[in-house]
Parts: structure tokens; C-alpha cells; sequence
């Protein structure tokens, strides 16, 4: 039978001989300054696997520069996790880098592709990998994310056999080798699978469990060979390495930044488009507000533009508020101050949250003294059974809403909904996009300047 071909993903580890009965008790918290870091650049390798993605759809290649630093947050991650709770292997600690460290005990590398399908790249991060990611929830635990910022050390079956580990580490002194062969294949599986998912290769992950500290050297792609071979003879450069770990930070800073604002911009765009009801008003789902008191009246809407009411005009428009009720009810908006003075020693309720459901603060007091249709300081009203609508052109001032039954009667209820015209949206959207693809551009140069030698 031949041997199983090599993995072009390779990750390997070096169980130190003699480890700290107590120090894993408190990696956690050594480890946090990496956990930080890594939050960074765990949402710039987010962001430059979807710019490798266009990448290799359009050309079939994935971009060297982002390869070299997506390789290298998982050099980083991989390190963090060897020397914490994915496998607890050494009580050396991790450097800052994301360069090759050959001297320390945990390494990772990962073939540099040639060629790469521009189809299967559709598909392979998402249904074929689908029965890795089962296997994944069972290795990590309740289908934690992989990496997660803190290497392989979800809860699952790999921390599971750690924690023996380091329960055996504080009785015995002694890592039990079984446990590290086998937790070591467990986090070699895991590597193959975030590999393939990142789309820096095509070879599928095996179904096999490669125990061990080390495996089979994997040979360079042939067109490859060349660039590797001059490289080999002459020793890494380290010079400059400030100045590329500053560029990587800035690229990861603003690759953060882009992921939220390319996520408000899709959101904003998507809401647009849609969520408009016939007349163009982006409308809030309906909610049930009931009461056995004589009104709901809502917080203090205190707006103050400095004199810019423009601003509410272009930005917020007319706002709506629509209600539908088998009673006559009256919904009105009206200056919190008059408001309040109605109110004033009337049982009644005050929104207070919308927590699932609304949630009231109780006033006590007696019945209103007139029905609120009387009343002359409401800016705008609707009153009637059935379906009522109310429109609003919101003006500085501090304001409040108030649903009561048009009588005036105890037992308010009513079905609401609010919402505005919010005519900007689509373009404030369109804007977010545009602004997140720049510093996408931004973290891409910056984080490829940063890794390049």
C-alpha cells in the first residue's frame, strides 16, 4: 500500500521535555496581550480571504502578499494555541511575529499554490466542507469557530484531552505522549480544514488522523521551485521588522474597520430596498401595546438640530405612526411638557423598553379630565377604530407620543407600528461601501507591504 500523500498544509510541535506542573493553570491570563492582537488580525485575514476570493474567481491565483499574511496569522494563532489550551506543549512564550520562528517549538507552514480552480473556489469554503465542519463541531465543541482568536482551544474533544493533560501535568510532572500524538493530529486536521475553508488550497483535507509531532515534508509546486531554491541558501531577513509589524497593525485596524463598514453599508442597502412599504416609509414591525390604565405615553423625544431642522427634513422626513385597534383609540404627539401637564395625576403607563415585548412604568392617579381629542397642543392626530394613521414633521423640541381610547376610558389596546421616510438610507449605504471598499484597499497595500521581505 503507498504512503498517504502529503498535506500541503504542515503543522508540527515540539513537546518540551520538562513543563511547569502549575503554569497552565494561568496561560489564560499570560496569554490575553496575544488574544488581543489576534482579534485584529483574525478581521483583517476575514477580509483579505474575501479579496482573495475575487482574486483567484478572476485570475485563478491567490495574491501572494495576502497569502504570506493570512500564512502568517496562522503561524501566529497556532503558536499561541501550542503554547495554551490547544495543546499546552511548551512553557516558552509565543513571540509577536508572523514570520517563520524556526527555533520555536510550534511551526506552521502552508505550499504556496500555483494554479487554483476558479470554480471550485464557488463552492469548496461552503458545501464541500460542509462534512469537515461536523467534524470540526465535534473537535472544538458545539460548532465553535476554529480559531476564534484563541487557536484550537474551544471547548470540544482537543481541550477536553488538554485538560487531562493538565490535570496528569499537575500530579505526575509528566505530559502523557498518547495525549500529545494525538491531540497534535486532532489540531492537524483542524489546519487542513481552516486552509481549504480560507481558500489557499485546493487538496481537500484528508479523513486521517496524522499523529504526531512531525510529518512528511511537502515539495514546492514546480513554477515555485525556482523562487524557492535561491531564497533557501541565503537567511531570512529580520531587518525592518518594526516597521512591517506596524504597517501589518495599521492594515488590520483598517481592515476591522471596513468589515463594519461594509456590513452597515450592506445592511443599510438591503433595508432600503427591502423593507419600504407602498408609500416609500421604512416601517417598524407591528407591536401590541395594552394597558388596563387610561394611556401609554412614550419617553422624551428631545431633538435639537442647533437651528438645522433642514437636517431632520433631509435626513429623517415625515415620520409616520400607524395603529390598528377594535376600539376608537386617539394617537397624538404633542410638546412633553403639555403632555406631562395632562397627565399630571392620571393613571397611566410609560414605555420604558422593547424587550421582546413593551414593558411599562405604572403612575398612579385618577381618569383624565377631558377626553384627549379636546385638548389643543397636539402637533399632530388620528383617532378612530380600525386602522389610523399619523403623519408628523418632526421640528426641535421635546416631544412625547400618547395612545389613550378616544373617550378617555381605562383599557388602552392597540396594535402600533412606526417608522419614516428615511429617503438618504440608500445613498448613506451606497456611501458605507464605498468607504469600507477604500480602507479595504487601505488594510490590503499596508498588511502586503508589511509581510513582504
Amino acid at each position: 500500500m503507498s504512503a498517504p500523500a502529503p498535506s500541503p498544509v504542515r503543522i508540527e510541535g515540539r513537546l518540551d521535555p520538562e513543563l511547569s506542573r502549575w503554569l497552565w493553570l494561568v496561560k489564560w491570563l499570560l496569554a490575553i496581550p496575544h488574544y488581543i492582537v489576534l482579534f485584529f488580525l483574525w478581521a483583517a485575514f476575514f477580509v483579505l480571504t474575501i479579496v482573495a476570493f475575487f482574486a483567484i474567481l478572476f485570475t485563478g491565483r491567490y495574491p501572494r502578499g495576502i497569502f504570506d499574511f493570512n500564512v502568517g496569522v496562522l503561524r501566529w494563532t497556532w503558536r499561541v494555541g501550542f503554547y495554551s489550551y490547544a495543546a499546552l506543549g511548551t512553557d516558552r512564550y509565543p513571540p509577536f511575529s508572523l514570520d517563520e520562528e524556526p527555533d520555536y517549538p510550534a511551526t506552521l507552514d502552508i505550499a504556496f499554490p500555483g494554479e487554483l480552480s476558479r470554480g471550485l473556489v464557488l463552492v469548496k469554503w461552503w458545501l464541500l466542507a460542509i462534512p469537515q465542519y461536523l467534524v470540526l463541531a465535534v473537535l472544538l465543541g458545539g460548532g465553535y469557530a476554529a480559531w476564534h482568536g484563541r487557536g484550537w482551544g474551544a471547548p470540544g474533544l482537543i481541550s477536553l484531552l488538554v485538560l487531562f493533560a493538565g490535570v496528569a501535568l499537575l500530579f505526575t510532572t509528566r505530559y502523557p505522549r498518547g495525549i500529545f500524538d494525538f491531540v497534535l493530529g486532532l489540531n492537524r486536521w483542524v489546519a487542513r480544514v481552516v486552509a481549504y475553508a480560507g481558500l489557499m488550497t485546493d487538496s481537500y483535507p484528508p479523513f486521517r488522523l496524522d499523529q504526531g509531532g512531525s510529518e512528511a515534508a511537502v515539495e514546492p509546486a514546480p513554477e515555485e521551485e525556482a523562487a524557492v531554491a535561491p531564497e533557501a541558501a541565503v537567511p531570512p531577513r529580520r531587518r525592518g521588522r518594526a516597521g512591517r509589524v506596524i504597517l501589518v497593525a495599521v492594515g488590520s485596524i483598517a481592515a476591522l474597520i471596513s468589515l463594519a463598514l461594509l456590513a452597515g453599508g450592506c445592511a443599510a442597502t438591503a433595508i432600503d430596498r427591502t423593507q419600504r412599504d407602498d408609500d416609500g416609509f421604512l416601517m417598524s414591525p407591528s407591536e401590541d401595546f395594552a394597558t388596563a390604565t387610561y394611556a401609554i405615553a412614550s419617553e422624551r423625544a428631545d431633538l435639537d438640530t442647533g437651528g438645522a431642522e433642514w437636517a431632520l427634513d433631509t435626513f429623517l422626513g415625515t415620520v409616520r405612526i400607524r395603529s390598528e385597534s377594535e376600539r376608537p383609540v386617539f394617537v397624538g404627539i404633542g410638546p412633553a411638557a403639555d403632555v406631562d401637564g395632562y397627565l399630571a395625576g392620571v393613571e397611566h403607563s410609560v414605555v420604558r423598553s422593547f424587550e421582546h415585548r413593551p414593558r411599562y412604568t405604572e403612575r398612579s392617579g385618577g381618569a383624565p379630565p377631558s377626553p384627549p381629542g379636546e385638548q389643543a397642543f397636539w402637533v399632530a392626530s388620528a383617532s378612530g377604530a380600525g386602522e389610523q394613521t399619523l403623519e408628523w414633521e418632526p421640528e426641535d423640541g421635546d416631544w412625547r407620543a400618547v395612545l389613550m381610547n378616544e373617550d378617555g376610558s381605562r383599557g388602552v389596546a392597540a396594535e402600533l407600528s412606526i417608522g419614516a421616510e428615511l429617503d438618504p438610507l440608500l445613498w448613506i449605504g451606497i456611501g458605507l461601501l464605498l468607504v469600507g471598499a477604500l480602507f479595504a484597499a487601505v488594510a490590503a497595500l499596508a498588511i502586503t507591504a508589511g509581510v513582504r521581505r
